[in-house]
């Protein structure tokens, strides 16, 4: 993994506005120290705090730390991403949850890593010698869900799960935002693959929560979701592979059954069972029509995909930013 010095004030960075976007749902006892940590690596961005229906007095610990609050009424962390990206006005982004456990002195690295290679997105892989920081079955989770990511779109990332992103303007205002809860990591990285877009990987810390925060991640129910993620995205982004598995094995079994009514009719020149008949036909029908679809949809996601990237390249690179002083 390539390693990028960090850049060193905002005189460095040639003038880009610097958004810090934070999603947040009862971080009382880590969000003020979040906002801290990031003000303190990246003295010129703006920090934004998007509170999630927070009852532990988030909201005003975040206010009385000077960030800009703002509030999502919809619960789930996909609605909080798709209101940060709709709603901050900026050159560059970082994301980052609201936990304190993410590396903020290690941002100023992940931006000179996407001006120098003029990338799209910079994901903080999460490094972390802790158990309680990173237990066994999220690790094992996350490399489950990105090798099958890797199988299934050809290209991952090391750490598919990671909140900890650094993007571009044209990332987050070509990006629409469909997912509603934790698997948005996923949606994410999918949607930067689909693209071809320029990304990076900065191997970054991962500490624990402080003392009084909670995660609210669900090691099963959320990796349920993420996987359904993934294998809806696959459907949508891949239906020529999608409906074409599924009319190889309609038309495999079908096959199967045929056999024997083929050889009775070669034999005798009857067909005595027609229910079977009758479902071999059905079944190669069904082939047939999957594979069509498959056919089909795979035109319209084309021109999905072509409207994406034009509507990403109608905003300028990373590094046109940086060039503006």
């Amino acid at each position: 993994m390539k390693e990028f010095p960090a850049l060193q004030g905002a005189q460095a960075l040639g003038g880009p506005r610097i958004a810090v976007i934070l999603p947040c749902y009862n971080e009382a006892g880590a969000i003020v120290q979040t906002i801290e940590g990031f003000r303190q690596a990246l003295p010129q961005a703006d920090i934004y705090v998007f509170d999630n229906n927070s009852s532990d007095g988030s909201r005003e610990l975040a206010a009385g730390a000077g960030a800009i609050v703002r509030r999502v009424t919809q619960q789930g962390k996909g609605h909080v991403v798709r209101r940060m990206f709709a709603d901050v006005d900026a050159d560059i982004y970082i994301m980052a949850d609201g936990d304190a456990t993410y590396e903020a002195a290690a941002a100023p690295r992940m931006i000179a890593a996407m001006l120098e290679d003029n990338l799209d997105m910079v994901v903080g892989c999460r490094k972390s010698d802790e158990e309680d920081a990173y237990r066994r079955g999220h690790r094992f989770g996350n490399w489950a869900l990105t090798t099958l990511l890797k199988q299934l779109f050809g290209r991952s990332f090391t750490d598919i799960l990671s909140g900890y992103r650094v993007f571009s303007r044209r990332f987050v205002k070509s990006f629409p935002v469909l997912s509603a809860g934790f698997e948005i990591e996923t949606e994410i990285s999918v949607h930067a693959l689909e693209l071809a877009m320029p990304v990076a990987e900065v191997m970054t810390a991962y500490g624990a929560r402080p003392e009084g925060s909670v995660s609210k991640l669900s090691t099963y129910r959320d990796g349920w979701r993420i996987l359904r993620t993934i294998i809806t995205l696959y459907r949508i982004e891949r239906p020529v592979l999608f409906f074409g598995l599924i009319a190889a094995l309609l038309a495999v079994t079908g096959l199967a059954l045929s056999v024997p009514l083929i050889l009775t009719y070669l034999e005798t020149g009857l067909v005595p069972r027609f229910p079977t008949a009758i479902l071999v036909t059905g079944l190669m029908i069904l082939a047939t029509l999957s594979g069509m679809c498959g056919l089909i949809l795979d035109t319209v996601v084309r021109g999905r995909r072509e409207v994406r990237r034009l509507s990403y390249l109608g905003f300028r690179a990373p590094s046109d930013y940086a060039a503006r002083a």
